[in-house]
């Protein structure tokens, strides 16, 4: 049978031939999306946190434009080792080395994303520049980063602030994006909701103590 056109009897925009779906047809709709969003993580995204604890997982979810100037321009005239502990698709990590932050490396368990941040390099002129691990963030040694960038669920951030404070040298800046450490008194703050950002000076943590 012919597809209807527009303006034949039964046809309306965005319609199912005319008969309205009803409540059970948009729970059915509802539910079918829910399950292919649900597809879709299984597949791609789950499989860099296999062995890593529930509370510790934190789902992807990219930076957006303004959370990536307002993290750069935190760590601006920095210098020395610069890692985005959970990087994702690579994009604070490329824009970290775009801007002089070198070396700059990102860590991530997702494969999919990894290959994704390695593909993104390799289109900015950046292949052998940047590096991208799959690496457990809690297994890294951080002694010798001087900026570390943390785009990660507020579960994470108490575990972290601890390992941080054991790893981190003196001179180090950790900048998070999203949520806030809770115990640690921030050095300077840029933006606002969503976009806002903290950068935290590891000598100023370690003076003032924690909360």
């Amino acid at each position: 049978m012919a597809a209807e056109e527009p303006g034949e009897p039964g046809w309306e925009p965005g319609g199912t031939g005319g008969t309205p779906l009803g409540a059970r047809g948009l729970l059915q709709v509802a539910v079918a999306t829910g399950l292919a969003a649900w597809a879709t993580w299984a597949a791609l995204l789950m499989p860099g946190f296999r062995g890593v604890p529930l509370r510790l997982q934190v789902p992807f979810q990219p930076a957006s434009p303004r959370q990536v100037s307002h993290t750069l321009a935190l760590l601006r005239g920095r210098a020395g080792k610069t890692v985005d502990l959970g990087s994702g698709d690579g994009r604070l990590v490329l824009e970290a080395h775009r801007q002089g932050l070198r070396p700059a490396v990102g860590y991530e368990l997702n494969p999919w994303l990894l290959g994704f941040s390695k593909y993104r390099a390799w289109k900015a002129g950046y292949h052998g520049k940047v590096s991208f691990l799959k690496e457990d963030l809690w297994k890294v040694n951080l002694s010798d980063c001087h900026n570390v960038i943390v785009f990660l669920a507020p579960s994470v951030k108490p575990p972290l602030a601890a390992k941080l404070l054991a790893e981190l040298p003196d001179e180090a800046r950790v900048v998070a994006g999203r949520f806030p450490f809770p115990s640690w008194t921030p050095t300077s703050t840029l933006g606002q909701g969503l976009d806002q950002v903290w950068a935290y000076d590891m000598r100023d943590v370690r003076r003032t103590g924690t909360r």
